[in-house]
């Protein structure tokens, strides 16, 4: 199992983008089958979920959610040890996004013309938490407390059921710790669909948060383009792309990559390295960890659709991974504070040898779920911002009114608008 090694010298225009795609759908296979879901989902609601249950999940359905009673039921069976390592998260978490409430201050514009925006939080919000191969209550956490945080009323969780038809005792826990009564069991394409368009026994909501595979992700964008409920981005397959130089530690890099490649085969594990040796040195560690993970397989799969590259130096590695643009960056060097101000695109950054990815992934508190597949060149991760609306008010007072009037008339009269010019203009003339 070694890293195809690519040259950043050596490499076209054409050869760096085909590198630097990934999750395509080119056959578009993965896109009609979503659709053909979406399509069953919308028609045929609480039906077509118990059903695919059936053909995804291997699952009979009696019942399509869990209640509060049963909720508390299963997550009093939890273990002390890892009760506390959920408490610790929740509050590391907890304490980030809540410093990232904001209330704007009043600026006035002219004399006169005052304007402001507040937050309002989203009403109704759908949260997926991924339940495949790997259950991760850790996405629980990052996407409901930002939620409870906001003051969203209504807070739908979907997530696969387990082979039992419930969920496990820790997605229960963390249901308890934010106060969620129920949680609907339904993953993949499905879920998405359920929430987009609502079911009997699943909300509709305003807006749906939560990584996934590429069909989730498929699913997400579809339902973006053809109803009124917005995604928090397109997350995909999970991917890092970790910087390395002389000063790194080659068995930490080694673990970095493998942690990454463990989410899924479809998951991409990037090393971009000044120095041969580096690569060499990481393959071999590589050969070494994979034997002692218990999911080396699905690993295995992901390191082979993964590779390196070799620059002259670290600037010629910040390049490439800002055409890259990865979810999850890790700057594998002494030298990380001097590369900061040249990261342009990158979903959350790593900085240094003593900071795994995967502390950002539980309980450092900053936000894991981001974007994917080249998106953070344009998307940003989770935040407390992505379950609120910012409305935006003004108020003129009547010395407002003499002072904004005429520049409002000019520029309405100026686009033919007579209508907005008569709005102003009435104003204007009024007599106290």
């Amino acid at each position: 199992m070694l890293l195809k090694t690519y040259s950043y010298s050596d490499l076209s225009t054409a050869e760096i983008n085909r590198l630097i795609s990934r999750n395509a759908d080119a056959d578009n296979s993965i896109t009609e089958q979503v659709e053909q879901i979406i399509s069953m989902v919308k028609i045929n609601g609480d039906e077509a979920l118990i059903e695919l249950a059936e053909r995804f999940d291997g699952v009979k359905l009696d019942k399509l959610f869990i209640d509060q009673e049963e909720i508390k039921s299963i997550a009093a069976t939890i273990g002390a040890e890892q009760k506390a390592a959920i408490d610790t998260a929740f509050k590391n978490i907890f304490a980030f996004h809540q410093s990232q409430r904001q209330q704007e201050k009043p600026v006035e514009t002219m004399p006169g013309v005052t304007c402001w925006r507040e937050a309002r939080a989203i009403e109704r919000v759908g949260l997926y938490i991924p339940g495949g191969s790997a259950v991760l209550p850790s996405t629980f956490l990052m996407l409901g407390i930002p939620a409870r945080i906001a003051g969203c009323q209504d807070i739908v969780v979907c997530s696969p059921p387990q082979k039992d038809g419930r969920v496990n005792v820790y997605l229960a826990y963390v249901a308890v710790l934010l106060q969620i009564d129920r949680i609907y069991l339904a993953g993949g394409a499905q879920a998405v669909a359920a929430m987009a368009y609502g079911t009997a026994s699943i909300p509709k909501t305003d807006k749906i948060f939560g990584p996934g595979n590429q069909y989730v992700t498929r699913a997400k964008t579809i339902i973006q383009s053809s109803t009124q409920t917005a995604i928090d981005m397109p997350a995909g397959p999970s991917e890092v792309l970790v910087i390395a130089d002389e000063q790194a530690n080659i068995e930490f890099i080694a673990a970095d990559l493998l942690a990454q490649a463990e989410h899924g085969p479809d998951s991409q594990a990037i090393l971009v390295a000044t120095s041969q040796s580096v690569i060499d040195q990481t393959n071999l560690a590589l050969e070494r960890q994979m034997q002692v993970l218990p999911r080396n397989k699905i690993a295995a799969k992901a390191i082979d659709n993964s590779y390196a590259v070799l620059t002259a130096d670290l600037n010629e590695a910040i390049a490439f991974s800002n055409l890259y643009a990865p979810e999850h960056l890790i700057l594998a060097t002494g030298d990380w504070k001097a590369l900061i101000p040249g990261v342009k695109n990158a979903g959350s950054v790593f900085l240094g040898n003593l900071t795994p990815e995967s502390a950002g992934d539980y309980a450092s508190g900053t936000n894991h779920t981001l974007p994917t597949s080249a998106y953070a060149r344009s998307y940003s991760g989770v935040s407390l911002d992505s379950f609120i609306k910012k409305i935006t008010f003004q108020h003129i007072s009547p010395e407002g009114i003499q002072h904004i009037g005429h520049t409002v008339e000019v520029l309405a009269e100026l686009e033919g608008l007579q209508g907005h010019k008569n709005a102003m203009t009435l104003r204007m003339n009024q007599e106290d």
